[in-house]
């Protein structure tokens, strides 16, 4: 900057106007007194207020870091002992395995959490150092460090999302008041930025001594299930279940998009078997009660089951790939991987007998990318494959009969696995492809017992609602209502198409010649010619019912070449990548 003053100026006064305006302006400054040379210049100070190198730390800063470090150790040391017997790790170090080491033990976080919330929970009712707690009555028994819940957001397999995890070496995991407050306050969190949640559960349940101000309240646990409620297909909620979580503790998993118990280490049930055992009687142990295994098996409320910690976090970080963040988004994409066996070999795969059966993860590994299949509840329901996987990199959600299991009929259990899996690749934007080879839904006494036609109903209602782009697959045998849950012509997808196996029925030829024809049949008394005629009725019946009829009336779409089914459903998938449906205006069906 240059600045012009009377020429009678003297040096020491230009010297001066040049240093003030320099400082004033924070700029260099020549300042010139009639000629046509600077009388003076000056340069702008390098800081106003120089720092002292000699500052640092007070001793105020190093009572918080031990505070802190205090309440890293967690609860009291018997109890984190025991945790080793268990087979189970210490909270922290569980936080270590998922995000990454938390560092040299100075209270830093870990590499991957980025911020934890409520460390200091409760921290003035147990801590030696709050002036509220007498030193000479704290001891191991009184410490609730974080009072028993750590949350906070985290970095997972490069994905942001929020966290909690229970210190079962505070009260059992148990909830009381600080930590519920926390827990929710990480639910609405997440309800506003759209980010999943990460749900560690090892807890006993409601803290029963102390359940004033947080069992009943408007903010108290039972906000827990509202807000898992309204997250509901607004974020993926993955749960991992490390110890008996019992009452209360038990809705988070079943509330959760998808629940991961660890063998012979989780559990959870409504009541302990303590409790069981004095209201009903009945003597039972906990994993049988509600055990990893039971809950994979007999009531599908868990959708895998892990060999240990490390495999719990194995599953989930392959789930979460076919997981978008929010609803809305898109799931992410991966470079396209061959199948695992050439596509060449499907018509071969495939029996000509309807009746014949094949394990149809064999037609999985020459439809989709390799090593791409991730299959929940595998155990439950069998007759029905639910299952992740990627067709040229873009994640699909696989439903298809299995033959090997009852002949892939539909029951129940089978019905409500698929329903629950097309509502929730609906809800993240997850594409469906149905792969049809059915004799329909089971009937019987027992079946309905058991509730067919109401789990039916869902099953049918699932595949009308979802708006995601869906294909049809007639693999083989599609008879009775089958067809209709399993997106038939008339269930709106964007395509169906048949390989040359592909039938489409009422029902089967034998059940539909015994229908239709057995008095006439039973009109024949030589035993060879009633097996002649029958042999012709099926034919009959079947060249009515195939997919050629169907597609020369245009029920299906196409009959596509079994070698060419992979590139077929490839590019209609990513044809059909933006398709746009909506469904009626309305509050919400009724059905569920």
């Amino acid at each position: 900057m240059k600045v012009r003053i009377g020429g009678d100026a003297s040096a020491d006064e230009a010297s001066a106007i040049a240093g003030a305006l320099a400082r004033h302006l924070d700029t260099e400054v020549e300042v010139y007194a009639g000629g046509d040379a600077p009388a003076a210049t000056a340069d702008p100070p390098a800081t106003e207020y120089p720092l002292d190198d000699e500052l640092g730390p007070t001793g105020r800063e190093e009572r918080l870091r031990a505070e802190i470090a205090d309440i890293l150790d967690g609860g009291p040391e018997k109890y984190r002992n025991r945790l080793s017997e268990q087979g189970k790790l210490f909270v922290r170090d569980r936080l270590d395995l998922w995000f990454g080491d938390r560092g040299d033990g100075d209270g830093e976080a870990g590499d991957g959490v980025i911020f934890e919330d409520g460390k200091f929970a409760n921290f003035d009712s147990w801590h030696p150092d709050s002036p509220e707690v007498d030193a000479e009555d704290a001891g191991d028994d009184t410490r609730l460090p974080a009072d028993g819940l750590i949350t906070g957001a985290a970095e997972f397999e490069g994905r942001k999302l929020h966290f909690m995890a229970n210190d079962f070496t505070v009260k059992a995991g148990s909830m009381a008041r600080r930590g519920v407050e926390k827990f929710l306050r990480m639910q609405q969190r997440a309800l506003k930025n759209g980010k999943p949640v990460l749900y560690l559960m090892d807890s006993s349940g409601g803290r029963i001594d102390q359940q004033t101000g947080f069992f009943a309240n408007r903010e108290g646990i039972g906000k827990y299930y509202y807000n898992h409620s309204m997250l509901s297909g607004r974020v993926p909620q993955i749960c991992v279940l490390y110890g008996p979580c019992i009452a209360g503790a038990a809705y988070t998993p079943v509330f959760a998009d998808f629940t991961v118990m660890v063998e012979g280490m989780s559990a959870m049930a409504i009541a302990s078997p303590r409790m069981v055992e004095m209201v009903t009687g009945e003597k039972i142990e906990m994993q049988e009660l509600g055990g990893a295994r039971m809950h994979a098996e007999e009531s599908g409320s868990a959708d895998l089951v892990a060999r240990d910690e490390e495999h719990a976090r194995e599953l989930v970080a392959e789930l979460i790939t076919y997981l978008p963040d929010v609803a809305g988004e898109k799931p992410p994409q991966s470079e396209t991987v061959p199948p695992k066996y050439s596509p060449d070999g499907i018509d071969e795969l495939i029996p000509e007998s309807p009746n014949r059966p094949y394990d149809v993860h064999d037609l999985l590994d020459r439809i989709v990318d390799a090593e791409s299949v991730f299959e929940l509840k595998p155990d439950y329901g069998e007759e029905i494959v639910t299952a992740f996987a990627r067709i040229d990199g873009r994640p699909v959600g696989v439903v298809a009969n299995q033959p090997t299991a009852r002949s892939g009929a539909i029951f129940p259990d089978a019905a409500e696995k698929a329903a629950e899996f097309i509502w929730t690749c609906d809800a993240y934007e997850i594409p469906l492809l149905y792969l049809c080879d059915t004799p329909g839904f089971m009937a019987g006494s027992q079946v309905e017992k058991d509730a067919i036609l109401e789990k039916g109903k869902k099953f049918i209602y699932a595949t009308s609602s979802a708006t995601v782009p869906k294909q049809t697959v007639v693999v083989r045998k599609a008879y009775g209502a089958g067809i209709y849950a399993m997106g038939g012509p008339a269930y709106d997808p964007e395509s169906i198409i048949a390989l040359p196996s592909g039938e489409i029925g009422i029902m089967g030829p034998e059940a539909a010649i015994n229908a239709v024809y057995a008095n006439k049949l039973n009109e024949i008394d030589d035993p060879g010619e009633r097996r002649k005629r029958e042999a012709e009725l099926r034919e009959e019946y079947r060249e009515d019912i195939d997919a050629h009829r169907m597609a020369s009336e245009v029920v299906i779409d196409e009959i596509v070449p079994p070698s060419d089914l992979r590139a077929e459903l490839a590019g209609r998938f990513a044809f059909y990548e933006t398709v746009e449906k909506s469904l009626p205006d309305k509050k919400h069906g009724t059905v569920l």
